[in-house]
């Protein structure tokens, strides 16, 4: 960690080329704002107190949005009425608008709210979801989203197959030789769509020739529990190699802008995003987050805006690719794939490993296993063959908790010829390890090699689409808890309700405990702390019941799976140590 701390470490002097564009951008920021500052004040008194602008990010909120905006000649460009235009493919149906030109709705054909709903991903709006943003020479902030633009493409409906490519075209002229072309590129077979936006005869009248392209409103939550899947909203951008999130955990609001090439932006619930990249080569991004809540509410609103700033070039044509979609590890592959890792699959410390296990082994073992059975019989095989896998290093430490059993009367003799010099007995009893051949942490180092694949496992089956709204038995949707009992009072940390993969799991975990307790070095017998160990039998799967009652069934099931085979792997241990035992007496003996 050392070593890749010093080599990811910026040299001098791209700190001062760094320092050095920071400086400039906090220039230009400086005159725009100015700029903006004094343009308010001759137009309309009260914006000034009101509304601070990043292009065409609105950061001010007391202020009317349907309100009519000053904006120069942009404003008189803009036409007088309203038209939509259906966009339908066999994976989404999607309404635009010319007021913004651009999607005010996009509904997934695939998937469904928790109570079977129409997913609909935009939150209430009847403009468009992405707005562009410039400040021009006359000194108004362009938001492209309060604008009505002309639809270019005759009808009101367009329907792709898979195969079928076609284009949606919007304009805004401004006058006779200037005009902003929007053309969208839809896909019948994708989430992707790409949009190239011209510029023509506009060069002088857009300041430093840059532009803010965004997606502005809130994704809808889909989820049941609608805490967790607002807490799991979120926006990330992707800069310097590097996947870094704006995440609010309480009320307020947060704004991060990053300097330079950014390769893209997003904001996502639980299991569907956004993402937004430019084939035009970007200068910089900028995130908000916003968290409100109120009286009224459960849990808080989460909203979070995401953009991309990029230079205009000489072609006068910038292009973006945007995705709106689940969270899906092939859909996003194809997109771009380092998208994929906003899914979270592990801890910090664990995904160099969490990451290669389950794009190359977990996700394409559901991807062929699903094909043949359910994905809860696809979860139930997958708790097998890892306990089948794990098996050499089960093996060896069930082999090691006998050896310490081994050593119990050994030990106690020890212990009590010692008692009164702690020194001694500690010698001694390392005297015995070492001629026993036993290493007493030989029981706990092939567990802990099994944590950072618990630990993926735990995660992934946590936030992975792939168990979303799967039915196995009586779990109506696998990524849910699976309640079967309501209790008639709420319990701390608990809730109402308990789960049965749940309560199934720690009835498992009981039976376990009960067996490696009757092995543990320092928990049987008569070695002292030996009652502690025993309660800890029962305590540690009521701990699991109440951590892991709220959790996604298939989580469960998995772990309860995984109880049961080490169940079954212990029993089949003890019996060969018992049968090996046998056999050296008899020898012994003869």
């Amino acid at each position: 960690m050392i070593a890749w701390a010093w080599f990811s470490m910026p040299t001098q002097e791209e700190l001062e080329r760094r320092n050095a564009e920071q400086a400039r951008q906090d220039s230009i920021a400086a005159i725009q704002a100015d700029s903006q500052a004094q343009a308010n004040e001759q137009q309309q008194a009260q914006a000034a107190d009101t509304t601070t602008s990043y292009k065409g990010a609105q950061v001010g909120e007391s202020q009317d949005e349907d309100a009519p905006q000053p904006m120069g000649m942009f404003s008189r460009a803009s036409q007088q009425d309203t038209s939509t235009i259906m966009v339908e493919t066999p994976l989404y149906r999607s309404k635009f608008t010319n007021l913004g030109a651009g999607p005010a709705t996009f509904t997934l054909k695939e998937y469904e709210t928790w109570d079977h709903k129409p997913i609909q991903m935009i939150a209430d709006t009847m403009r468009s979801a992405y707005t562009l943003g410039f400040l021009t020479d006359e000194n108004y902030n362009v938001e492209t989203e309060k604008l009505l633009f002309e639809q270019i493409t005759p009808g009101q409906s367009l329907t792709l197959q898979e195969s079928d490519t076609t284009q949606l075209k919007y304009a805004l002229n401004v006058t006779d030789d200037k005009r902003i072309l929007y053309t969208y590129t839809l896909y019948g077979d994708t989430y992707e769509i790409d949009l190239d936006i011209t510029f023509e005869g506009l060069e002088r009248n857009i300041i430093g020739s840059t532009v803010d392209f965004g997606w502005k409103p809130q994704l809808k939550l889909t989820e049941k529990d609608r805490q967790q899947d607002a807490t799991l909203t979120s926006a990330y951008v992707y800069t310097g190699g590097e996947r870094e999130q704006l995440l609010l955990s309480e009320s307020g609001r947060e704004e991060n802008t990053y300097n330079g090439s950014v390769r893209w932006v997003a904001s996502r619930t639980k299991f569907f995003t956004q993402i937004i990249k430019s084939d035009t080569p970007t200068e910089g991004g900028l995130l908000i987050g916003e968290v409100t809540n109120t009286a009224e509410q459960a849990v808080a609103d989460h909203h979070y805006q995401t953009y991309l700033t990029t230079r205009i070039p000489e072609s006068e044509t910038v292009s973006y690719n945007m995705y709106t979609g689940p969270l899906a590890y092939h859909a996003l592959e194809n997109f771009d794939e380092t998208t994929y890792g906003m899914v979270d699959v592990g801890y910090s410390w664990t995904r160099w490993f969490a990451d290669p296990l389950v794009r190359w082994i977990i996700i394409p073992y559901f991807d062929f296993f699903s094909n043949f059975m359910s994905i809860g019989l696809c979860i139930i095989l997958f708790g097998v063959l890892v306990k089948v896998v794990l098996y050499p290093l089960t093996k060896k430490s069930y082999k090691s908790m006998a050896a310490m059993k081994e050593l119990q009367p050994e030990m106690k003799k020890i212990q009590e010829k010692y008692k009164d010099n702690p020194q001694k007995q500690q010698e001694a009893t390392m005297k015995l390890y070492k001629e026993a051949k036993v290493n007493p942490l030989g029981g706990c180092l092939p567990n802990l090699l099994q944590l950072p694949i618990l630990i993926t496992l735990w995660r992934f089956f946590q936030n992975s689409i792939l168990i979303r709204q799967e039915e196995f038995l009586w779990a109506n949707d696998l990524s849910a808890p699976d309640y079967i009992l309501s209790l008639p009072f709420d319990v701390p940390f608990l809730g109402d309700q308990l789960a049965g993969f749940v309560l199934l799991m720690s009835a498992a975990m009981v039976v376990q405990s009960r067996l490696t307790g009757g092995m543990g070095g320092a928990g049987g017998g008569g070695a002292p702390g030996g009652m502690n160990m025993k309660a800890l039998q029962y305590i540690f799967p009521i701990m699991l019941l109440f951590i892991f009652n709220n959790f996604a069934a298939g989580l469960s099931l998995y772990y309860l799976v995984y109880n049961v085979v080490s169940i079954g792997q212990q029993l089949w241990i003890n019996r060969q140590l018992e049968q090996k035992k046998e056999g050296d007496d008899v020898a012994e003996a003869a």
